[in-house]
């Protein structure tokens, strides 16, 4: 019992953090809801990431999904999230995890914050960043530095609750799987690409 009572103040201090962060930018959070328990299992069973050694989250917001993601990772994992939100980062730096490493910038430098932390091309790549807020040209290049550094059988998951990141990875990335996440508010989208492997 004391867990479920643990559980459910965490889950209340997010969803408040998450709140103030949709009222400082509305168009990076994009939501003022965090996910549900049942998007976090979707992200995590969509991802792969029982096989994944080095992982990176666009847009962790308060850390919800990021928590789940730790949570589902192999112990010598890594994991960089990227943030715009200087405020969320520090949220996710007080978790005190080795294998997290909370960066604040844009995801459309992708591959230039994998060489500063030293981090190898990522096996996954999950995004929870709004496309349908952001500005086509910075979606694109967005999408593009993921295509440009996922290792090879590498995957990109994007849980959206409008379909302009599937729009937007077509021409870049190829025809996505595509599933709906009903047990969300609002309901989720997601869009999952997987890049060739080496031997393909």
């Amino acid at each position: 019992m004391e867990e479920t009572g643990k559980g459910n103040t965490r889950r209340t201090t997010r969803g408040i953090d998450f709140f103030r962060g949709f009222l400082r930018s509305p168009e990076q959070v994009g939501s003022i809801i965090p996910s549900s328990r049942f998007l976090e299992r979707r992200i995590v069973n969509l991802s792969g990431l029982a096989d994944a050694t080095t992982v990176v989250e666009l847009g962790p917001g308060t850390g919800g999904t990021t928590r789940a993601i730790l949570e589902a990772m192999r112990p010598e994992g890594q994991l960089l999230t990227i943030e715009l939100d200087p405020q969320f980062s520090s949220i996710l730096e007080s978790f005190g995890d080795p294998r997290l490493f909370p960066h604040t910038g844009s995801a459309a430098d992708l591959p230039e914050i994998l060489r500063q932390y030293g981090l190898p091309a990522p096996d996954v790549v999950i995004s929870g960043i709004p496309f349908s807020t952001m500005p086509r040209e910075i979606g694109n290049a967005v999408i593009e530095a993921v295509r440009d550094s996922l290792a090879p059988g590498g995957r990109f998951v994007a849980y959206q609750f409008r379909g302009h990141v599937g729009r937007m990875g077509r021409p870049i990335l190829g025809e996505p799987e595509v599933e709906l996440e009903l047990l969300n508010v609002p309901p989720m989208r997601f869009y999952r690409w997987s890049r060739p492997s080496a031997s393909a």
